[in-house]
């Protein structure tokens, strides 16, 4: 193997054997070795042949020289991009390049372009040459989309162009420089402009699924009290796929009470949504024990901190009870109730509020505002009244502003305070408002919504006394005498619960509304009755399986001020 050879094919062997040459040129005079025909380098003894690569190829002068030789024309030519140059105020075509023929067809040089390059027209560039030639300056339009027809298909085909105007200077006569024509750019765009539109139509999808996502965690549709008018609106916030974590619910507790709740977990994107599902669940599970507000807020407390200790969260949890005409309530960290009585005048909840949920070691409790009928609450995330410019008790301030001039029904009060807001389809934060109504009835309305009551003092005559009234009252709103039956025998029985197990003072109420009769018996013990199985041979025990027998619900809960609300309710005809 002749290594020598071989070895001249290696990178940069080529380049050193040159440089040694050139080295001992100068060193010394020629070789008489060197022949007339000048092949001394190369083909003395030891000299190493130049590679089959190298023979023949022109040297970086004579490839400078050839590039110098390049007309304009002839490197416009070679351009993937669309060139057209045009002279004079009237843009006379003067050149344009291969590519820009291919698109367009040929055109007539020394035409103007208004008549030649009709298609500039058509795009709006002619102006924008205009100006490039009275302002000496480039002018550039973006993806602007190019229809034309394939060479020998004739099928149309379309695509997008960044055109660049660049003004071309000229010399006058006197030795001033002028613009004396311009020079228009198009870079083919198709791909890019492509890829951006499948970019937002991912974003769009993903956004579209994650409201989705969001939407299906909140009520599908709201619950509907008999005494109250409830209607609600969430609009998630800016245009990215990360929804927040605003939420609300209506929960109907049983005897014509109801709970409303509203909430916000901070932070944005699937965590928060997560959150707030596991948070709503639990308060819906926590409701159905009828618990006073402080306790349920209390119970979330503890379970925020267990499902993530890093997230905080802010709720309000309320209790409606039509027979009190008052709302009472319990605040973790969360904006006031407002509430504006039937005069108009806007009332805040100043209640007392605790820290937000997940923080462990305090003690909640509730507080209460009157809600009389003709009433209008609102409940609301910070969303609707946090801006970045301003403090958010202006935001607030604002919002008792709207809230006094804005009527009708709850749904249509939803929609004016979020128009007076200010929030759009372009807000940046997540809003939930839940707006509640106590209508004020008169007329027959009013007649479908009535109350009666009866202090029971204790002893033997107490059980007559409650049948009697029952019947009485019962008889008295003209209801059938099945339902009558029933609701005298409900009342018997949980009055004669009442006084074997519970302590004075107690009191019968009996309430109707426009769906069904409620029975309550409030007393002083706060032992919760149970349902349970009488054995045959027991002798007490029944009267709560009569009541669940006979009743549609029926339950049990604790008072603020100690004792206990035993109820059942019948379901109206």
């Amino acid at each position: 193997m002749n290594l020598t050879r071989w070895s001249a094919r290696l990178p940069g062997t080529q380049r050193r054997i040159a440089a040694a040459n050139k080295a001992a040129k100068s060193a010394k005079p020629p070789s008489a070795h060197t022949g007339a025909g000048g092949a001394g380098e190369g083909t003395g003894p030891g000299a190493v042949p130049a590679a089959r690569g190298e023979r023949g190829r022109p040297g970086p002068s004579a490839l400078a020289e050839q590039l110098a030789a390049l007309s304009v024309q002839d490197v416009l030519g070679q351009v993937p991009a669309l060139i057209a140059v045009t002279y004079g105020p009237d843009h006379r075509v003067g050149y344009v390049n291969d590519a820009y023929t291919e698109v367009f067809g040929p055109r007539e040089p020394g035409e103007p372009a208004r008549n030649a390059l009709p298609e500039l027209a058509g795009l709006g560039l002619l102006p924008l040459m205009d100006q490039v030639h009275r302002s000496a300056k480039p002018r550039t339009v973006k993806a602007r989309k190019v229809t034309w027809t394939g060479a020998g298909s004739g099928a149309g085909r379309h695509g997008y162009f960044t055109f660049t105007c660049t003004p071309l200077k000229g010399v006058t006569e006197g030795g001033d420089d002028e613009t004396a024509g311009v020079l228009i750019f198009a870079a083919d765009v198709t791909d890019q402009v492509q890829a951006a539109e499948r970019l937002r139509t991912s974003e769009r999808l993903q956004r579209e699924a994650a409201v989705t996502l969001q939407r299906s965690l909140l009520p599908q549709e709201l619950e509907q009290p008999d005494d109250l008018r409830v209607a609600a609106t969430y609009q998630p916030g800016g245009t990215d796929a990360a929804v927040g974590g605003d939420w609300y619910d209506v929960i109907t507790l049983g005897a014509g009470r109801t709970a409303l709740v509203i909430g916000d977990v901070m932070g944005r994107g699937v965590r928060a949504a997560a959150v707030m599902g596991q948070l709503r669940t639990a308060v819906r599970a926590y409701a159905r024990l009828d618990l006073p507000p402080h306790e349920v807020i209390q119970l979330l407390d503890g379970l925020a901190a267990e499902i993530d200790a890093t997230q905080i969260a802010t709720c309000i949890y309320a209790v409606h009870d039509p027979s009190e005409a008052r709302l009472s309530y319990a605040s973790a960290g969360h904006l006031p109730i407002l509430v504006r009585d039937p005069d108009g005048t806007i009332a805040r909840a100043e209640g007392p509020t605790g820290p937000p949920l997940g923080t462990g070691g305090w003690l909640h409790t509730s507080g209460s505002v009157s809600l009389e009928p003709g009433a209008t609450a609102v409940l609301y995330t910070d969303g609707l009244v946090e801006r970045r410019e301003s403090d958010i008790d202006e935001g607030v301030a604002a919002l008792e502003q709207a809230l006094a001039g804005a009527t009708g029904t709850p749904q249509v009060i939803c929609d004016r305070l979020l128009r007076a807001l200010g929030v759009t389809a372009e807000h940046d934060d997540d809003v939930a408002v839940l707006v509640l109504q106590h209508p004020s009835r008169t007329g027959p309305d009013a007649e479908l919504f009535r109350n009666a009551s009866l202090d029971l003092l204790g002893g033997v005559e107490a059980a007559p006394r409650a049948r009697a009234f029952a019947s009485g009252v019962l008889a008295s709103w003209r209801f059938p005498t099945e339902l009558r039956d029933l609701g005298v025998l409900a009342a018997s029985e949980l009055v004669a619960n009442s006084l074997q197990h519970g302590t004075p003072p107690m009191r019968l109420r009996l309430r109707r509304t426009d769906r069904r009769l409620i029975i309550e018996v409030t007393d002083g013990d706060d032992h919760l009755p149970r349902r349970r199985r009488a054995e045959p041979g027991d002798e007490a025990g029944r009267g709560i399986a009569i009541i669940a027998t006979v009743a549609s619900k029926w339950g049990s809960r604790r008072t603020l001020g100690g004792g206990k609300t035993v109820w059942c309710e019948f379901a109206l005809p």
